[in-house]
């Protein structure tokens, strides 16, 4: 069965954006997945098509009505893939949790506008709040299509070369080590002599010390506090 991705928002013509292109791309001709972009503007009911009001209680800005946006997630219709909310204030994203989007059916990602959404509709709708990072962006979307592109690149046959996703940042806890390649120097720069000596056992050893080298120094949180080994989830 193939990956189905549903994208609620205000703005269905971003959609597939970038995943339109190169590997994602030829993914998507091929049917290896698809992504459905609903207009939540279209379940609005009063004249003027109101997606939005002022926050109860006052403060700056609008907030998504809860009626409009639950009739939206509603023509979805019902199935047991995850509904998540792009929001800066969920959970961040991991590359565990990209691979469990990857391994089910699909998923249903509500894009946020304005200074938010009806906190009812995420309850009443079960939304998983999720963020791609510590910063604020202009609207759900482009944190949606980072999502897309982290779990479509994993689904099987869209990498020519399944290790590509294996040696990678995260997959084992760790960042992934630095690469080289021809020309033998740069700049006065060489690679590293045990990459062109052939022994293998010594390239993996180099790499891992690499890769936990790295990380102690910039993602310090990724290894365990006793051991300085990396955690594995």
């Amino acid at each position: 069965m193939a990956f189905k991705a549903t994208v609620l928002t205000l703005y269905p013509e971003m959609f597939p954006g970038h995943l339109g292109a190169a590997l994602a791309g030829r993914a998507l001709e091929r049917g290896d997945w698809s992504v459905e972009a609903v207009q939540i503007r279209d379940f609005a009911i009063d004249k003027h098509r109101s997606v939005d009001d002022t926050p109860s209680g006052g403060g700056a800005g609008m907030v998504l009505k809860p009626d409009v946006l639950a009739r939206a997630i509603d023509s979805v219709g019902a199935d047991t893939r995850p509904r998540l909310l792009m929001s800066p204030r969920g959970r961040p994203l991991t590359q565990e949790r990209v691979r469990k989007i990857a391994g089910g059916e699909g998923v249903v990602i509500v894009c946020g506008r304005f200074e938010g959404v009806d906190q009812r509709v995420i309850d009443a709708r079960n939304l998983e709040e999720v963020s791609i990072g510590d910063y604020i962006l202009s609207g759900g979307e482009p944190a949606a299509l980072t999502l897309l592109d982290a779990v479509v690149r994993i689904l099987p046959g869209v990498m020519g070369n399944q290790l590509s996703g294996v040696h990678e940042s995260f997959e084992a806890g760790l960042l992934e080590h630095p690469h080289y390649t021809r020309p033998q120097v740069f700049e006065g720069r060489e690679i590293p002599a045990v990459l062109t000596s052939g022994d293998h056992a010594a390239v993996e050893k180099w790499r891992l010390a690499e890769a936990v080298k790295l990380t102690a120094e910039r993602r310090p949180d990724l290894l365990s506090a006793d051991e300085d080994q990396p955690v594995r989830k």
